[in-house]
């Protein structure tokens, strides 16, 4: 009879963990699924709400937190009043923090968005900030580029950098072509860890390459 029951709790365990993993798996590619649109609509702060709900619910989980940083910052990068824009990066910072410690540390995509953080804190400012934040910048690509090898969005933000930094200083369009088109390159092949996994970075690619022509 203990057998019997056992067997029937472990069944009606798997049940609901089998339900709970389906409800979070529909909940994050519905929001993945919205990464663009919410781009172009300026709604990435909502966007990055919802993710941290979701990182809440699930409390193990990091890849909501690490979306909720991504979706945050690049709304740090669009916000017009500079004066909000080191609040809302430290809001970033804060999130793919919280995806590292459920991660088990850094990896090439919490590195990146780390590297993103520090350009939204240099962009503020960029004259006497360049030196701090810019060295932040580079060495989290740098990280991430030996921590994954075939990530194209390690390749692609670090062309993003030549494509902002002044031509005296080894930048501008010219510069920064050929990484683009190896991040393009890169984009067809890369194939992500999982179906949740980031993918972001190639619609981004292709409009910075049709600038460098």
């Amino acid at each position: 009879m203990k057998q019997v029951l056992s067997l029937l709790f472990c069944s009606l365990f798997s049940l609901v963990t089998m339900a709970q993993s389906e409800k979070y798996t529909k909940a994050m590619q519905k929001n993945i699924g919205e990464l663009e649109s919410a781009m172009q609509q300026n709604k990435m702060f909502e966007l990055s709400n919802n993710f941290e709900r979701i990182a809440e619910a699930e409390k193990t989980e990091w890849l909501p937190y690490y979306y909720a940083a991504y979706c945050t910052v690049m709304h740090a990068f669009s916000e017009t009043d500079k004066s909000k824009t080191d609040g809302i990066a430290d809001r970033a910072e804060a999130l793919i923090t919280k995806a590292e410690t459920l991660a088990g540390g850094e990896n090439a995509e919490t590195c990146l968005i780390k590297s993103m953080i520090a350009s939204a804190h240099m962009m503020v400012d960029p004259m006497t900030r360049w030196q701090a934040y810019g060295q932040a910048s580079s060495s989290n690509i740098t990280k991430a580029k030996v921590m994954d090898p075939t990530n194209p969005r390690a390749i692609y933000l670090e062309a993003q950098s030549k494509f902002y930094m002044p031509e005296n200083f080894g930048g501008g369009k010219a510069a920064a072509k050929p990484g683009f088109e190896k991040a393009l390159q890169m984009f067809e092949t890369f194939k992500p860890a999982t179906p949740l996994s980031p993918t972001w970075g190639k619609s981004a690619t292709q409009y910075f390459l049709s600038q460098c022509n």
